[in-house]
């Protein structure tokens, strides 16, 4: 027997509200799971939460806060600087979840950050700067995001530097008239330190040159262009090349005043927006 247009539309009418009407049971029951998962987070009940907030993902799957209510209780878990296989197992899983987060939505501060710090906590330096190069080569990233990668990898090169120059067996101190202290640098006995070193350094202007062309007001760009000017001063004393070590002194002064001005300019808006905020009549 042919069912007749109308009985047909009827159907599928009823069909699709029973349909919609599951979809909001599910919601609503997710919803419930979530405050759940809060509830045992806030308590400290990690692996409780991480539970909670996966079945709020199998009954919406669509659920944007369920994916992050995930990796957030990974992470939790996770617990720095022990380096049991479980732990650090737990650490790569909330890398993992966080990843996820990152394809549905690539502008996750959040995701990239906590990515970023797992990568730094566990001590995976090739990784970690491997994750951040991406952002900072990214076109799709802001301008200001890129800088603000271009101006940790910078820092990361000038630690690597520092930790060289300022050994005590590659520098002395003297005193002079008026009790003046004056520090002088000299080569590392092992060539390969002092190979390193200019290798970081190199590489860390080239990155800070790239954070100030994304962000020219960039104060922190500035920053680590005047300690890795320093860096490469110390490093030219070193290796006895005294007229380039004046040419650097002076880019040094150039970029250390620049930085002023920028500290002065962020202070001042700082300033006005607190008394702008003491101003404004309070909410009631």
């Amino acid at each position: 027997m042919k069912l007749s247009q109308t009985r047909i539309a009827t159907v599928l009418a009823i069909l699709v509200v029973m349909t919609s009407g599951c979809g909001l049971i599910n919601r609503v029951r997710a919803k419930n799971q979530l405050n759940e998962a809060a509830r045992a987070y806030h308590d400290g009940h990690f692996e409780e939460a991480e539970q909670y907030s996966r079945r709020a993902l199998e009954m919406d799957p669509d659920s944007k806060t369920a994916p992050l209510f995930i990796a957030r209780s990974i992470h939790a878990q996770y617990r720095p600087g022990v380096q049991s296989p479980e732990n650090l197992a737990k650490a790569n899983d909330a890398i993992k979840a966080y990843q996820l987060i990152l394809e549905k939505n690539p502008k996750s501060e959040e995701a990239y950050k906590a990515i970023a710090y797992l990568y730094g906590a566990l001590k995976e330096d090739d990784k970690l700067r491997t994750w951040i190069s991406s952002r900072a080569t990214d076109g799709s990233v802001p301008p200001e995001k890129r800088s603000e990668a271009y101006v940790v990898l910078a820092s990361k090169d000038w630690d690597c530097s520092f930790k060289i120059t300022e050994l005590p067996s590659n520098h002395t101190t003297t005193m002079s008239a008026g009790n003046r202290a004056t520090i002088n640098y000299k080569k590392p006995a092992q060539q390969k330190d002092f190979d390193t070193a200019q290798a970081c350094v190199k590489r860390g202007l080239e990155e800070v040159e790239n954070a100030i062309k994304l962000d020219p007001n960039s104060e922190s760009a500035w920053s680590y262009k005047t300690n890795l000017l320093i860096e490469a001063s110390r490093l030219a004393e070193m290796d006895g090349k005294m007229d380039q070590k004046a040419q650097l002194d002076k880019q040094r002064e150039e970029a250390q005043k620049r930085t002023t001005e920028l500290s002065q300019i962020n202070q001042k808006k700082k300033e006005e927006e607190e008394a702008k905020k003491a101003a404004s009549p309070a909410k009631t």
